[in-house]
């Protein structure tokens, strides 16, 4: 007599969402709102809130929120990105940030690309223009307006593609398996305000050999907000992570946003020492800043009108 051996089933691995917030209410409330409209929604929110006060009167899901405090008064985004993280229970983290609206198929997406072994995966980001994420917002809205940033890479045309370059890592939209993210020991805590965390975590991913890939799909549409890039309303602490990384690597990074400040008059280097030598004014603002038609601002831009005004007045 034969007997039929029925093989189980795969167990589905359970999906954290994860997101950092100081402020941005009505950005955290559309990031809730795009978990709510997935496919295959999470099976819990946990926010990072850098601020005093919890987050209230946030939308109804089906999945459980919760908030965790995280003081500091400098943007403590290294050490909220590791809380949030230890207090997830899913297998797949999938982090966000607060003014990235996840596409319908990202939770779906991630679980099936971040495994055991497959590392970190960046997900799509495409950016809406000022007054795009209003209230009764559609995907089909977004998908109409929404453009990719010209400084990134495309997704592959399917699946996963081998990112090569560490310093391609930008936080706003990845998820890796709970297994490798034990791995790397989380975002290096000594990284206070804003800058160089990201590429210090790249490094320390590359240094691991734990992989990087870039995805298709896992999409997010990043939500317009005034800022600056060269972000020069953060000059001190990108001056002071520049020098934690050189201290930890041999080197310094964020080199893009170091050569703008410099061609600005901003800062100097004395000594081997990086110092800021003024505060940026109206006219710095009025170059780095994002208008209310851009979808985002862009370095390289700036950085070819800061080379070309300086090469006219050499000439």
């Amino acid at each position: 007599m034969s007997i039929r051996v029925s093989t189980p089933r795969p167990k589905q691995q359970t999906v954290s969402a994860l997101t950092l917030a100081r402020g941005r209410e009505a950005h955290l409330r559309n990031v809730i709102l795009g978990l709510t409209r997935q496919t295959r929604q999470p099976d819990e929110l946990v926010i990072g809130v850098m601020q005093d006060r919890l987050y209230d009167d946030l939308p109804d899901t089906d999945f459980p929120i919760r908030q965790i405090r995280i003081d500091g008064k400098e943007l403590p985004l290294s050490r909220a990105r590791n809380s949030v993280a230890e207090a997830a229970a899913g297998d797949c983290l999938v982090f966000l940030d607060v003014d990235c609206i996840p596409a319908p198929e990202l939770v779906a997406d991630y679980a099936g690309y971040a495994i055991p072994g497959n590392g970190l995966i960046m997900g799509e980001v495409n950016y809406l223009p000022a007054g795009a994420a209003t209230e009764g917002w559609t995907y089909a809205g977004f998908d109409a307006v929404a453009e990719r940033h010209s400084d990134r890479q495309g997704p592959p045309a399917e699946g996963l593609k081998r990112c090569e370059d560490y310093r391609c890592f930008w936080s706003l939209n990845f998820a890796i398996h709970r297994a490798d993210w034990d791995r790397t020991d989380g975002f290096d805590e000594a990284f206070t305000g804003y800058g160089g965390e990201d590429t210090d975590f790249g490094r320390q991913l590359d240094h691991l050999g734990v992989p990087i890939y870039w995805a298709k799909g896992a999409k997010v549409y990043h939500q317009h907000h005034p800022h600056c890039m060269p972000p020069i309303h953060h000059v001190p602490s990108i001056l002071r992570n520049t020098e934690v990384f050189a201290a930890k690597w041999g080197h310094r990074t964020m080199e893009h946003w170091l050569t703008a400040f410099r061609i600005m008059g901003l800062i100097e280097e004395v000594d081997g020492t990086l110092r800021q030598i003024r505060e940026p004014d109206a006219a710095d603002f009025a170059l780095c800043e994002q208008q209310s038609h851009m979808p985002y601002a862009n370095t390289a831009r700036v950085l070819r009108h800061l080379k070309a005004t300086a090469q006219v007045a050499a000439e």
